[in-house]
């Protein structure tokens, strides 16, 4: 990219060859098996956990096949959606900075709580985390939502990067 490029914003966002695969989170976020049979709490802060939740799968996968420029794309994507949302509340702008910073934090501490039991498919650490890091309604399921999260790293690792990318219809 060359200076005036860059100076002018001539150039595409490279952010919106991710926006497809970011619905493709929020999608799998909000599919309602997460709160009808796992049982988590059907509210702001329960979809938070499991958009969270399916984002830091998603982004370990892009880091498994080098992609962390995307997962960083992805990530920003989140940062975006997470700002217009805290707007659309009415949370005015001497506050949505703060507000920003508390979700990246959290989302920061997630993926990291939920790294490493992904990319060693350790179900008892994985669970362990999505407890300290899910709202559950009255009998929800830790095991049960981190059953899910290892089903779809599965299902994500068996997918091409492109295809990936293009949020195609196999996740």
């Amino acid at each position: 990219m060359s200076f005036l490029s860059k100076l002018l914003g001539t150039e595409p966002d490279p952010r919106e060859a991710l926006r497809p695969l970011w619905h493709k989170v929020v999608e799998l976020a909000r599919a309602p098996a997460w709160y009808a049979e796992c049982g988590v709490a059907d509210t702001v802060t329960g979809r938070f956990d499991m958009i969270t939740a399916v984002l830091s799968v998603m982004m370990v996968r892009l880091e498994a096949s080098d992609m962390r420029s995307e997962s960083a794309f992805l990530a920003e994507l989140f940062v975006d959606d997470m700002d217009g949302q805290l707007r659309e509340f009415g949370v005015n702008d001497v506050v949505v900075g703060k507000r920003m910073g508390k979700l990246m934090s959290l989302l920061g501490g997630r993926l990291g709580a939920y790294r490493s039991a992904l990319v060693e498919r350790d179900a008892a650490r994985l669970s362990q985390a999505v407890e300290r890091n899910t709202s559950f309604a009255e009998g929800g399921s830790a095991q049960c939502v981190a059953d899910r999260m290892l089903a779809l790293a599965e299902r994500l690792a068996t997918i091409d990067d492109p295809t990936l990318i293009k949020a195609g219809t196999a996740v």
